[in-house]
């Protein structure tokens, strides 16, 4: 029998760099823990896997996942930053996400400011 919870649990999405998969599986476990939903990449196109073994494959790949991740900072009321280093794709997203009005949280505060 499943444990009802008192509410519903909120939802986070995890955005970064790929170059910081570990720290996302480490953020994933925490936020779950926490009791939080996680929502996360689920391709790192910088690892080598045959879905993307090709760089055609990964072109015609990318636009979908750039959507499908929109998709997940959509779907949640959080958005989690990980990582020490914001690059022009997770600075989109932060921008996506605070015009959304999402709440948006940094596994390293210290660069919050430079995406001010």
């Amino acid at each position: 029998m499943f444990a009802l919870l008192a509410h519903e649990p909120t939802i986070v999405v995890l955005c970064g760099s790929t170059r910081f998969m570990a720290e996302m599986t480490e953020a994933n476990a925490q936020e779950t823990a926490a009791g939080r939903i996680v929502l996360a990449p689920g391709c790192d196109l910088k690892t080598s896997h045959s879905l993307w073994h090709d760089p055609a494959a990964v072109e015609a790949l990318k636009p979908k996942l750039d959507a499908l991740h929109r998709a997940k900072i959509r779907a949640a009321a959080e958005v989690l930053i990980v990582g020490d280093y914001i690059g022009t794709s997770t600075r989109a997203e932060i921008e996506y996400a605070r015009r959304l009005g999402k709440t948006i949280r940094y596994t390293h505060p210290e660069v919050e400011e430079t995406t001010e």
